[in-house]
C-alpha cells in the first residue's frame, strides 16, 4: 500500500534514531508496504456480510499482518480489573490495537471521527507515567488512518475521521499529546474503488470496480 506520514514530537527522527523504535517502525512500515489491492479485494470478496466500504476488509488484513508479525493484539493499557471492560461500549476503550512493550502502541482508525481525539490519546496513556498501574509500557504511537482520498476511493462512511482530520487535532491538543506519534495516511487503491449501490431502500452495498477493465465484481 501506499501511504503519506505526518511525524509529531519528532517521531520520525526518535523512530530513526532508537534501535529498538526503529526496529519496530520497520516493522510496521513493512506489514503496510506487502499489502497489496489484491490482498483487499480477495478479503472483502470473502467476507460473508454485506459491506458497503473496505474498512473492515482492510482492518482484517492489518490485523492478520501485523499478529504474524508478533505484535501483541488488543493489549490492556491498565492493570486494574476494571479498566479491562469486555462487554459494552467500554469495550475497547482502554485497550491499544496492537503494541510492543517498552516499544510502539498502534491504533487502527478508520471510525467515526469524533474518536479522534481519544485515539490520538490511548497511545500517550500506554507511553506515560500514571496513577493507575499500567498493564504496558510503551515509549511512542502510530496512527493508521485513512486519507481524504481513500475514503472516497473506499467507500468509508462519510463521518470517517481521517488523515487530514487527525492532522487539524495535533496542535490544539500538542500539550496533551506529550507522546511522539506518527500519523499514517492510507491511499486510495491504485487499481480499483468501490461503487456503492442499493439492495433495499435502507440497504446499501459496495462492489469492486476495476479501474483498467471497467469489470464490476460483485457479492450477489
Amino acid at each position: 500500500m501506499k501511504y503519506i506520514k505526518h511525524s509529531h514530537r519528532y517521531a520520525d527522527i526518535i523512530f530513526e534514531i532508537d534501535p529498538v523504535l526503529k526496529n519496530q517502525w520497520n516493522s510496521v512500515k513493512k506489514v503496510l508496504d506487502e499489502i497489496t489491492d489484491e490482498d483487499i479485494i480477495a478479503e472483502f470478496m470473502s467476507q460473508n456480510r454485506d459491506a458497503k466500504s473496505i474498512s473492515e476488509a482492510l482492518n482484517t488484513v492489518i490485523r492478520q499482518r501485523m499478529v504474524d508479525a508478533k505484535w501483541k493484539s488488543e493489549s490492556y493499557i491498565f492493570s486494574d480489573p476494571k479498566y479491562q471492560k469486555s462487554k459494552g461500549k467500554e469495550k475497547g476503550l482502554w485497550r491499544l490495537d496492537f503494541a510492543k512493550e517498552d516499544g510502539i502502541s498502534v491504533e487502527v482508525a478508520f471510525n467515526h471521527r469524533s474518536d479522534c481525539s481519544w485515539n490520538l490519546i490511548k497511545p500517550v496513556l500506554a507511553s506515560e507515567l500514571n496513577h493507575v498501574a499500567k498493564a504496558i509500557q510503551t515509549k511512542a504511537g502510530i496512527i493508521i488512518c485513512a486519507t481524504d482520498e481513500m475514503k472516497i476511493a473506499g467507500g468509508f462512511d462519510s463521518a470517517v475521521g481521517t488523515y487530514e482530520t487527525y492532522l487539524t487535532y495535533l496542535d490544539p491538543m500538542r500539550n496533551i499529546l506529550t507522546a511522539p506519534l506518527l500519523i499514517i495516511g492510507l491511499k486510495a487503491p491504485e487499481t480499483f474503488k468501490i461503487q456503492q449501490r442499493k439492495i433495499a431502500p435502507n440497504k446499501t452495498v459496495g462492489d469492486i470496480l476495476m479501474l483498467e477493465s471497467g469489470e464490476i465484481l460483485k457479492k450477489h
